[in-house]
């Protein structure tokens, strides 16, 4: 019998993303599985049930669960969403093990394999399943447009009758994808941009985009695609230069931001004090603290004049095309292990092997096994 590859609606309230949409579900359906939704499981992304051809639409979520041989989520499986799955059941999506160990005990416990989109491998074969990539780049357009709509000035120069507007001026710290997004749209826009990331590499990418890039002369490249942790002397030396450019911008656009880990400091208060009044900071490293001081995660502050916006979930704030996108790094995903609607998974395969974070009864991640065991004692 072919797999049955199912997917649940997502519970979080906040959570308008989905696993599948239809053409994604179409291609699964080639690979020989049985897809099986939960009846308006799209809605929140603007598909309808009706748009998914030859799928299987289930009431329930525990009538799904209890024919699911995979499961495909955007957010991390609830407790209760756990509790309803099979032993032996493959569920793929974020798992966000740091900020929920319980649930990977869980996994765990009820012998759950699970895949973590966080920890697919950043190597040159798994670029078509880097979810963190392709929601990054959602990111970093939208928080654009989010500044732009809080800013009290024009992004492009315009001429008019009454005069030439200067063009505004944004400043985007941090070059990842989200990053050279933002500076991409932000030229698009029509304003003046400079970039700036510790990683002298990305000088190269910044200036492709049409940007200046800020060189404070710290060369920080670390692993996996990060960058390495800087020592108080260099934070100092980061501080000192970029003080100068946040203080002329009218926009920050801050994505220094690393999956599990606190997000670095950059913007300290008295850089935002130096901005001028109507001054725009927009901080999509939120979701882990913020790269502003004066950061708090999921809302929109103003300090002596000057906005600071910090939102959680940005990609979710553009649904349907973020869910395009995610459901395809999925399907890149499966489509190393389903063939012709049964699994057949190489466990040494080094995409597959680097994103299981719990299989046969046991942590294969070893962080997310440490920080488990530590919550134990």
């Amino acid at each position: 019998m072919p797999i049955n590859v199912a997917v649940p609606t997502e519970l979080a309230p906040e959570e308008r993303r989905v696993a599948l949409v239809p053409d994604v579900a179409g291609r699964l359906i080639k690979l020989g599985a049985t897809v099986l939704i939960e009846k308006e499981m799209g809605q929140r992304a603007y598909f309808a049930d009706a748009a998914y051809k030859d799928v299987q639409i289930v009431d329930t979520a525990i009538q799904l669960y209890a024919q699911a041989d995979v499961v495909l989520k955007v957010s991390p499986p609830t407790e209760a969403e756990i509790e309803q799955m099979k032993a032996g059941t493959i569920v793929i999506g974020f798992m966000s093990p740091h900020r929920y160990p319980e649930r990977v005990t869980k996994m765990r416990d009820k012998q759950i394999t699970s895949l973590a989109m966080e920890l697919v491998p950043r190597i040159s074969r798994a670029q078509s399943m880097d979810a963190l990539s392709s929601q990054a780049a959602v990111a970093g357009y939208k928080a654009v447009l989010q500044a732009a709509d809080l800013s009290n000035v024009f992004f492009p120069m315009l001429t008019t009758a009454a005069g030439t507007i200067r063009p505004a001026k944004v400043l985007v710290i941090g070059a990842g994808v989200a990053g050279l997004q933002a500076i991409a749209t932000a030229r698009r826009l029509g304003a003046i941009v400079e970039g700036y990331d510790v990683r002298s590499a990305t000088k190269e990418q910044v200036q492709s985009l049409g940007a200046k890039f800020v060189d404070t002369g710290l060369k920080a490249e670390g692993t996996g695609g990060y960058a390495r942790e800087l020592t108080t002397e260099e934070k100092q030396q980061q501080q000192d230069v970029l003080a100068k450019h946040i203080a002329a911008a009218n926009v920050v656009i801050t994505t220094a931001a690393i999956p599990g880990r606190p997000s670095p400091k950059i913007i300290t208060t008295a850089m935002v004090e130096g901005m001028a009044a109507g001054a725009v900071v927009v901080d999509l490293a939120a979701e882990g603290g913020g790269n502003c001081e004066l950061c708090q995660p999921g809302k929109t502050i103003v300090h002596n004049g000057v906005t600071i916006h910090a939102p959680l979930n940005v990609p979710s704030q553009m649904p349907t095309h973020a869910s395009e996108m995610y459901a395809k790094n999925l399907f890149n995903l499966l489509s190393l292990f389903v063939k012709n609607g049964q699994l057949e998974i190489n466990w040494q395969d080094e995409v597959i092997a680097g994103c299981t974070l719990t299989h046969a009864g046991e942590i294969k991640h070893a962080p997310t096994r440490a920080l488990v065991e530590g919550v134990k004692s």
